[in-house]
């Protein structure tokens, strides 16, 4: 099975975005604009990121026979400016409880395998592992 998500945004950063199906309705704002109830790009994409990290966590942990008692995900998405040259970086800091440190640290290796998003970045924006 595919899906594909579509979302139209109008005026780039500083504008709106819109899902096809409409139930994501957003005001974009550059980072640091302090535009009420305004979002970014890349807070946009550290949730996608955390949730589909999670997401593959748990995938994987299932496989495996193994019942975290919770999975939760943070990403850190940096926008780098060097001059007018803009790149990504990420931070991804999870955290599994009711497991030991030895099986979280081997689901964050097997997730980050199998995670699309993981699979997207690699070997293009830098993405370092801080377990929690």
């Amino acid at each position: 099975m595919a899906y594909t998500a579509s979302a139209t945004t109008t005026a780039g950063r500083d504008g709106h975005v819109e899902s096809s199906d409409g139930v994501l309705k957003l005001n974009l704002a550059p980072p640091g604009a302090h535009k009420p109830a305004a979002t970014n790009p890349e807070q946009l994409f550290a949730a996608g990121y955390s949730a589909c990290f999670g997401s593959a966590i748990m995938a994987v942990a299932g496989a495996g026979k193994i019942k975290p008692e919770a999975v939760h995900v943070t990403a850190e998405v940096t926008l780098n400016v060097n001059g007018g040259d803009y790149s990504l970086s990420i931070v991804l800091k999870p955290m599994i409880d009711g497991v030991d440190r030895e099986t979280a640290t081997a689901l964050v290796h097997k997730a980050h395998e199998v995670c699309p998003y993981s699979k997207a970045t690699r070997n293009n924006v830098p993405v370092k592992i801080e377990l929690q």
